[in-house]
């Protein structure tokens, strides 16, 4: 099998890398910063939010077997749409809908008749409006949406993909902790996030990894858009 995995810095896809490299797989790790850990596996350097180098990609591979997984996220500013001087949207758009959408079309594209695996990393988010993150709550039920519709095409094809879209709760990771230096003036949730982490509720990545993994492995596969509570 031929893992591509985005957003390997940290985080989720940091401790996929760590979980696939401890087995004979063939691992592309695509992003910005190459991760700080031995062993066999490629580097990909794309900034996800320049649609010129996602496209520039080549996601073909001479495995049978393939999975796509679509980590990396920002959640850009966290601050009222009105009250942002300098707007962000377009990048929030393009890294967690823009690109893993073009990143599923080129794997497909370029792989066909082939067993292909699809993961993206949503949030719960999708689920819920919250102030401040406007941009961030519409990318990933962008995310989701185009999950379900993919996998419905793929089905009309009686293709062999499987498409998951999903929302891996709240996590202990460098988003988090940008969320915490957020200001409560500009982010009325502030307090829930900081009361997470000060009570040790974040979940740690290699925890949500291990479920997803065995998400990723089941058999009865019933929909596409999941939480990480739906996995025991």
């Amino acid at each position: 099998m031929h893992v591509f995995i985005t957003g390997v810095s940290s985080g989720i896809g940091f401790a996929f890398l760590k979980h696939f490299l401890s087995q004979e797989l063939t691992i592309t790790a695509i992003g910005r910063n190459q991760p700080t850990i031995e062993g066999n596996y490629s580097f990909l350097n794309c900034d996800l939010a320049d649609l010129n180098e996602v496209q520039s990609l080549s996601l073909k591979s001479d495995a049978e077997e393939i999975l796509l997984i679509n980590n990396a996220g920002i959640i850009g500013s966290i601050q009222r749409i009105s009250l942002q001087t300098s707007s962000d949207i377009a990048e929030v758009m393009t890294v967690n809908s823009i690109s893993p959408m073009l990143l599923c079309q080129k794997v497909l594209q370029e792989n066909p008749r082939k067993k292909i695996t699809i993961l993206n990393i949503s949030s719960g988010a999708a689920n819920r409006p919250i102030p401040s993150w406007a941009a961030y709550c519409s990318s990933k039920i962008a995310l989701d949406r185009f999950s379900e519709s993919l996998q419905l095409e793929e089905d009309e094809k009686k293709a062999q993909t499987r498409v998951f879209s999903v929302a891996p709760g709240v996590v202990d990771s460098k988003m988090q902790e940008k969320i915490r230096i957020s200001s409560s003036l500009d982010f009325s949730s502030l307090d829930n996030f900081v009361q997470l982490h000060e009570k040790g509720e974040l979940l740690d990545p290699n925890i949500v990894v291990n479920k997803l993994v065995k998400l990723l492995n089941t058999s009865n596969k019933t929909h596409v858009v999941y939480s990480i509570k739906d996995i025991d």
